[in-house]
């Protein structure tokens, strides 16, 4: 998820970093993993022998490529999702950690840079001070929100909350976890070379909207538990007992009234649904028990040419609302949200209350992660580009940016010949795609500069201060960005993330040096290794731009309709397919769970596309090479399957049956196994490559693809 813009990634990530923690995305560890994580894993690395032989590959290729895999590493108890890239995650914690524990010795000669992480590292793992200062540190914030005494007081509280806590003003494609509602920085949908303000929907502290008003028995009863999570926090905060069961009450009872305002995840999915432009008047009008001048006075927001409203009926009714509800109401919905999101750099109790509910009840983790790997995970979060320059030095060599760059360029020209060649296209459109795919700008690694830190106030002995004021630096940095020109320069993922990402409007492609590790890029590995794994992974973001979201963006960004009337059908056609595809029972959710294909369809069509492409870029690789992808190699297995056997090998994953609800409620992406049963299934060459034939299940009938 971005700031402030639609981003299309590849590996999903948990709705409000609810485990403290991206889950791994899919090297090889044991359950024992979490009982020894200080010692640096071992790096996991793609082995074909690992495959099922007692299994047929045309019945279910998931279960073929990774039985032996799941079954020698079950789910480590600290973890949701666990894959073959755990490894991966821990091995680049591990070198975050052992920076910032260098980093944090006083009386070393240290950086301005080293005195920033180092000093915040400290002030995190001294768990001992932080349970003894109690809730001290929060009180001036509660009692702040104690002192408020009139309505239009609330205004103001807004904006300190924006400010002060991590993630309440982010703005993204799951806008649900601000107080009342997001507020930052926005490239203009129609003009994006320029940025202008973005007002989203919020209001929400569970993942989306349908956890509160789903009406099933599993829905009911999470709610229930909620009110019940609030109940106790708030005792913990020092109410008395009787007191919190009313507050918490009131707090579910406001949040489900915005929720049930909210727009939904599927209509969101298309930006000419979000980009509806308001004039500063007309937003004054729109919601006039928020107090506009007041707001942009507190945060400091330049002035903006205009104002982009998400979801004009969600403001309607959260205006209602404030109308509506006594003072009292908000005031105890402003203390939750300021101790709900301080819960985790609080007390131990309040720590662990929040795990109980956050992490266990809604994601199925049995225990908290460890404290040194969750205060990695916040420095990531609050001073990455800080932290980042370390991981490149040590961890990502030059050799592995041109290899990754020789990769990218190959499957970019695989989707040039990939657009020219489709027979759906007409030359008009063909012509426009091409435009937008020259344009497309690479990131790999890490930004061109670093970011500068130097105004965070950063000291040993106060880890919520801390991330008060990192959080506000990140807020007023993207608030500063309005008014002025874009700065493509900017990436939205820190260096040691294991993730990748395409921006439709900046239409660059970015792989952090996170993911460009094994066991998805080693450069010791064959192009059909490489390829199947990384290039993958660069096949999707590349698809991205031409998916069901990225088309509607033209080559600079804008938001602009370049596709012919018959195109536009031809490929909505084409789409209708992945959706109805991927709308399916999915029982490791749980019964009854179904995913909805209109959800995932961008993410769908990118693994269908990504893996097209970089098997069209493997090939032309190998005739340079003069080899082809039915050669056999010293392991008795041709190119071609170990491509598709590398790609399989790199989603292993298992999964708790809670965080799969989760997913299919509220993530774009599809579960694992469908990112390799249905993907494998729509290929032609896969079932070349096993010797599959017709009525086998990896052998579709109405096979699907775009690209």
């Amino acid at each position: 998820m971005s700031i402030s813009r639609i981003v299309l990634c590849l590996f999903l990530t948990l709705p409000l970093g609810l485990l403290g923690q991206t889950p791994a995305p899919p090297t090889a560890a044991s359950a024992s993993v979490a009982a020894d994580q200080t010692k640096t894993p071992k790096l996991d690395h793609f082995d074909p022998d690992l495959v099922d032989r007692s299994l047929n590959p045309c019945d279910d290729f998931y279960k073929y490529a990774c039985n032996k895999w799941i079954a020698a590493n079950p789910i480590p108890a600290d973890q949701v999702y666990w894959s073959t890239g755990g490894g991966l995650e821990m091995w680049n914690d591990n070198v975050l950690r052992e920076t910032l524990e260098a980093a944090s010795k006083n009386g070393a000669a240290r950086s301005p840079v080293q005195q920033k992480i180092g000093d915040y590292w400290a002030a995190c793992m001294d768990e001992s001070a932080i349970d003894a200062a109690g809730i001290n540190p929060l009180q001036p914030e509660l009692d702040r929100i104690a002192g408020i005494k009139s309505k239009q007081e609330i205004t103001l509280e807004i904006a300190h909350l924006h400010r002060l806590f991590p993630g309440a003003w982010e703005q993204g494609d799951n806008q649900t976890n601000a107080p009342f509602f997001g507020f930052a920085g926005q490239q203009d949908y129609d003009d994006a070379s320029k940025v202008v303000a973005q007002v989203d929907q919020g209001g929400l502290s569970l993942p989306n909207r349908d956890y509160y008003i789903k009406t099933d028995q599993k829905s009911v009863e999470t709610l229930k538990k909620y009110q019940a999570h609030i109940q106790k926090m708030l005792v913990l905060a020092g109410e008395p007992d009787a007191q919190a069961s009313a507050d918490a009450a009131t707090v579910v009872d406001l949040e489900t009234a915005m929720a049930k305002a909210q727009m939904d995840n599927i209509k969101r999915r298309d930006p000419k649904n979000i980009n509806n432009k308001f004039s500063l008047a007309q937003l004054r009008e729109l919601t006039p028990s928020i107090q506009w001048d007041v707001y942009l006075k507190a945060v400091d927001a330049p002035a903006s040419k205009h104002y982009i409203v998400t979801s004009p009926d969600f403001f309607r009714a959260e205006d209602k609302l404030l109308a509506e509800r006594p003072l009292d109401q908000w005031k105890t919905y402003m203390r939750w949200q300021a101790i709900h999101r301080s819960a985790p750099y609080l007390t131990k109790a309040m720590d662990d209350e929040n795990f109980n509910f956050f992490a266990k009840t809604l994601a199925g983790q049995e225990v908290q992660l460890p404290r040194w790997r969750r205060c990695t995970h916040w420095a990531d979060r609050d001073l990455g580009e800080a932290l980042g320059q370390a991981y490149v030095d040590r961890a990502f060599p030059p050799a592995s940016k041109e290899r990754t760059l020789e990769m990218v360029h190959a499957i970019e020209n695989a989707m040039h010949q990939d657009i020219e060649s489709v027979s759906w296209m007409t030359p008009a459109t063909k012509e426009q795609a091409i435009v937008k795919l020259k344009g497309i700008e690479d990131k790999i690694g890490y930004p061109s500069h670093w970011r500068d830190y130097s105004s965070v106030k950063i000291t040993r002995d106060n880890d919520l201060e801390n991330v008060e004021h990192s959080s506000l630096f990140e807020f007023e940095r993207w608030v500063a960005k309005i008014g002025k020109p874009v700065d493509r320069s900017e990436w939205t993922m820190t260096p040691p993330t294991i993730n990748a990402y395409y921006d439709p409007q900046l239409n660059t492609i970015n792989f952090p040096a996170g993911i460009l590790q094994p066991p998805f890029f080693e450069k010791t590995m064959d192009d059909s290794v490489n390829y199947g794994a990384i290039g993958m992974v660069i096949g999707h973001e590349l698809t991205h731009g031409f998916d069901d979201q990225g088309r509607k963006f033209d080559a600079h960004g804008n938001l602009r309709d370049w596709w012919t009337a018959e195109d536009a059908k031809q490929y909505d056609e084409r789409g209708k397919c992945i959706s109805d595809e991927y709308t399916q029972e999915v029982p490791d959710a749980g019964p009854g769970v179904k995913q909805n294909g209109l959800l995932t369809q961008g993410e769908d069509t990118a693994d269908n596309g990504g893996i097209h492409l970089a098997l069209m870029a493997l090939e032309a690789d190998l005739k340079k090479q003069a080899k082809s992808l039915d050669e056999k190699g010293p392991d008795g297995w041709t190119y071609l399957q170990r491509f598709f056997l590398a790609n399989a090998y790199s989603w292993c994953s298992s999964v708790r049956p809670e965080v799969a609800r989760l997913i299919v409620t509220t993530n774009p992406h599809s579960l694992p196994i469908f990112r390799i049963d249905n993907v494998d299934s729509n290929m032609p060459d896969f079932a070349k490559a096993f010797g599959c034939k017709a009525g086998q299940k990896m052998v579709r009938v109405n096979a699907c693809r775009v690209w």
